[in-house]
Formats: C-alpha cells, structure tokens, sequence
C-alpha cells in the first residue's frame, strides 16, 4: 500500500502552489532579500522571483501603493500580522498577507489574486467587510486627497436581543441592519461589520453626514421571528485629510469606537464626534474601576427618587428608586456613566441588594412620619439576569419583615428581556416574588421582542410605557398609536400603565386622554435625593396634589 502514498516533495508543492495561483513570500530584513516562490509569473512578479531587494519590489510597486509596499518591508514585532492590498506594474490586485516571525527578524506569507480572498474578505453574517480587510481597504482610501469621514455605529442593547431571541434570532437582526447598510449609501462606500454589534463606513466627507444617513437607515422598526424590534444605535464619528500625511486607518477606527463609547455614556441612541479629551477617558476609566470596588460597602451608591404622579388628580403615588454614584472627587453620577462598569465587573446583583434594601427602608421611614403616605409605593429596578439571583425571593421576604411594609408597597420592575429569556421559569420566580409580598410591573414595554401571550400568564401588575415613545407621540403617529395601544392593553388585563417621559403638563394631558394611569417624567421632577424627595412629599400633601415643574 505504500505506493498508494502521495509523497510531498518542494517541486510538488510548488507545481500546487502554481496551478492555484499562488505563492510563497519570504522577507529577510537583515539580508535585504525577499524571496518568492510558487505562481510568481501568473501574478505578475515574475522580474522579483525567485529572490530580490526591496529596492526592486519598491520599484515594481505602482507609485501611488508603494506606502503599502512600505507595510510589507517594515520591522515590525514577533507575532505582528500583514494584511496589504498592493498593484505592481504589469500585474493585477494581489493580496500580501502573512505574519512576522522570530522577533521581527524575519516575516512569511502567502500572496494570492484579489480574486481568491474575496469570500474571506466578508463577513459570514451581513456580507460586509469584515474587520481587517476595512482596515485594509480603507488604508488605500486615505491616501486620496480630501476629508474623509468614518463613522462607527454600534447596536444597542445587542445582549438583551440574545437574551429575549435567542443567538439564531438576533444574528438575524444583525443580518438585516447590515443589508439596510449597504442599501444606503453608494456603491463606493466603504462598510463593514467591525465587532459583534459594530458596523462602520468611510466616505468621503459632505454636507450629509454619514451619521445621519446611517441612523435613518438603521433606525427603523424591524419585524424577526413574530417579534418587533426597534433598533437603536450609539454612533461615533471622525474626520481626517487624506493624502501623504493621513492617520493610519487602524488609529482612525479607534478614535471612531472612542467616540462611540463616549456618546454610550450619554445613554442608549446617544451621538458623540471625536476629540482630543476622550484619549485620556481609557485611564480614567480605569481609575473609576479601582474606585467603584468599595463604593457600596462606602455607600456611595445610593437610590434617588423619582415621583409617579396620578394622572386624573395629579396626586403622588409613590417614587422609582434609581441608583446615583456620590463619587468623593467626580460628584454625583449617573448610571449610565457607571453602571456598564458594574456589570462588566460582576457588581450588579450586590447594587440590586443594594438598592432593594435601602429603598425600601426609606419608604418604611415615610410611611410612618407621615400619615397621608399610607399608600405610597416605591418601585426597584432588577438588572438583567437579577430575576436569577438565588437570593433575590428570600430577600423580598427579609425586607418585608424588617420594615412591616404591607403586600405591593415594594414594586420590582423587569424588563422583557429577563422574562423572554425562558418564560416558563420566570413565570415560576414571578409568581414566588408575587407570594412573598412584591409588586410586580414590566418596564419599558413596547420597545421589542414582545409576545403577548405571556402577559395573560405572568402575574404584573403595571406595565410601563418606554419613555421613547412619550416623548415622540405628539409628532410621530407611530409612536402615539403604540401609546394608545399599550393603555388600551393594560385596561382589557386589569393592569395599571404607567407613562415614562413625561415633560410638561400637554403631555400628561394627552396621556390622561388616552386612559393612562399614571405619569413619571421630568415634567414633575427628576430623580431626587431622600431628603429633597421628602420635600417634595411634603409639598404635595401641602398643595393636594404633586408639584409640577412647568405648567400649561
């Protein structure tokens, strides 16, 4: 059977190498030697094979790719990989790719048509370019005079979509938003899928800016699987000159995914452009991981209140307790500038504790000094994957104990994304909160994945209405339709709705109309510290009804 082998030996590898279009690249710095074997004729290098100095591939190189050329001969670190994208004269597009060895005394690589690497080139999932040929493509593209602009846009939110649809579901969300992509803009724009939830495109810069273009694209409702999804996007952008002096485009892509952590700061579908003050945000975020370690045990997060207001007669129903950083040199912070940070580092079920108990203890405290506070509720976000949390049913039951609160003073809020994650057992925990004395309500309903089926067999009692779609129903016809829808839902389950977003008295009058609840919003006050929310109890004892900050 031994004559049955195939035996490899240099020529037959060669004549594989040959009859595939390809070849072998050797470079050895040291020597001033560059070595090619395998189809070196087919690909038009034929005048550099089998050995030539970098003298001579510069030469062959077409003028205006010889920095790429540069690419391919510079030192660089063991390990360092080679992606370039480079015309020679007389020959069509080849792609140089390979790593360097040894120290970066010597780099290796293959060398094949454009042509072969194509499918490679792509995305697997949307059919974009992938992360390292943009980098590639669009290190050719900075070297044409004039502004360019890149904007990098990242999908809000993408775990939650795991979570409610599952993998198979949210890859399809992410298929579709790159199709929408590559619909808007031109043929000779550069898009690709840049992380698991990143997309980003180089165009020449214009009046229009890219980002704009890119959120109205991404930006509209989808429907997946029976499911409706309503995307939002955290969208950073960059500007550079092309030419002889532009930024490399690795270093571009990452002052574009700086800006994009900054405007995630600001809250989800936030926008934020590049600047120079964002270089020193990577080291200040690592001094506020070192400080968020010990800031419960120093109790520096804590809850703040905002009211919810009865809409008929404008009387206080009770707070939503949301969780405020008094950082000792940064002051009082908000949660999105923190909060990623905690559950990134595993924090977020000792906040939830955290926040359960004290807030609790607090309305325990009002409930007792004021008489006319007997039915005053207090509302607790779960974070993601709280619903989960061993503990979370035996600490309703202690917290209960330990303050006398009666049956539905203490209401914890979920999100659809926990409950989606597997109805069945969350109908279970749900239904143990529901025992131990807790409130339950559904936040931010209406912004995707719902199924409506489970909401005739989990035991809510409010749901909430995303403060989105408040703030747009006077000027968006699909947003007030889903408002009204949502109420009208509440109403036929017997379910208090209460309305997130509300600003100023039209709004709550428009809500009121429509059969709402009850309404939450700047419009009677922002989150409020225990002491100015006891002011603000006291006040609406006082005037009979909440105060308001803008009336009309």
């Amino acid at each position: 059977m031994a004559n049955d082998r195939w035996i490899w030996d240099a020529t037959t590898t060669l004549e594989a190498l040959g009859a595939a279009d390809v070849a072998l690249w050797l470079w050895e710095p040291e020597r001033d030697r560059l070595r090619i074997t395998g189809a070196s004729r087919a690909l038009g290098l034929g005048p550099l094979a089998p050995e030539c100095s970098s003298a001579a591939m510069r030469a062959l190189a077409m003028p205006q790719d010889r920095a790429f050329a540069e690419d391919i001969l510079r030192v660089q670190p063991a390990g360092s990989e080679i992606a370039v994208r480079l015309r020679m004269r007389g020959a069509g597009i080849c792609i140089w790719r390979g790593v360097w060895l040894e120290e970066g005394v010597r780099a290796a690589g293959v060398i094949a048509p454009e042509t072969k690497f194509a499918a490679s080139d792509q995305d697997t999932l949307t059919g974009l370019l992938d992360r390292k040929s943009f980098v590639t493509r669009a290190r050719e593209r900075l070297q044409s005079p004039g502004a360019h602009e890149l904007v990098v846009a990242d999908l809000d939110r993408l775990r939650r979509l795991n979570e409610a649809l599952g993998h198979e579901r949210a890859d399809l969300v992410l298929a579709a938003l790159g199709s929408r992509l590559a619909a808007a803009f031109p043929p000779g724009a550069l898009m690709a899928r840049v992380g698991e939830d990143e997309f980003a495109v180089l165009v020449p810069a214009s009046r229009v800016s890219a980002a704009d273009i890119l959120r109205g694209a991404l930006e509209q409702p989808l429907r997946i699987a029976g499911f409706d999804i309503h995307p939002t996007l955290s969208i950073g952008a960059v500007e550079a000159q092309g030419g002889i002096d532009a930024p490399e485009a690795a270093e571009l892509l990452r002052r574009a995914e700086l800006a994009v952590e900054a405007a995630k700061s600001g809250g989800r579908g936030g926008a934020a452009a590049y600047g120079r003050t964002m270089e020193s945000d990577g080291l200040s975020r690592l001094a506020m991981e070192s400080d968020l370690r010990g800031a419960i045990g120093r109790g520096e997060l804590m809850p703040f209140y905002q009211p919810i207001v009865r809409l008929s007669t404008g009387a206080l129903s009770g707070f939503e307790a949301l969780v405020r950083w008094r950082h000792p040199r940064r002051g009082l912070l908000n949660p999105d500038q923190f909060l990623p940070l905690c559950e990134e580092m595993g924090l977020m079920s000792e906040v939830g504790a955290m926040m359960m108990r004290e807030a609790a203890l607090q309305l325990a405290i009002w409930r007792r000094n004021h008489r006319a506070a007997g039915e005053l509720t207090v509302a607790v976000n779960l974070s993601t994957g709280e619903i989960d949390r061993p503990d979370l049913v035996a600490d309703v039951k202690r917290i209960r104990h330990e303050t006398g609160l009666p049956p539905g003073a203490l209401k914890l809020e979920v999100t659809e994304g926990d409950v989606m994650r597997d109805p069945d057992r969350a109908a279970v925990i749900l239904g143990e909160l529901r025992a131990a004395g807790a409130a339950l309500a559904l936040d931010d309903f209406g912004t995707g994945f719902s199924s409506l089926s489970y909401l005739t067999r989990l035991p809510f009692d409010t749901l909430k209405i995303d403060r989105y779609f408040v703030r747009t129903m006077a000027t968006n016809e699909g947003s007030a339709k889903i408002v009204s829808s949502v109420v009208k839902l509440g109403q036929d389950l017997s379910l208090e709705v209460v309305a997130e977003g509300v600003e100023n008295a039209g709004m709550a009058r428009q809500l009121l109309s429509l059969g709402c609840d009850y309404g939450q919003g700047f419009g009677y006050a922002p989150a409020l510290s225990a002491q100015e929310a006891e002011v603000y109890l006291n006040e609406s004892y006082v005037d009979g009804a909440a105060p308001v900050k803008a009336r009309g």
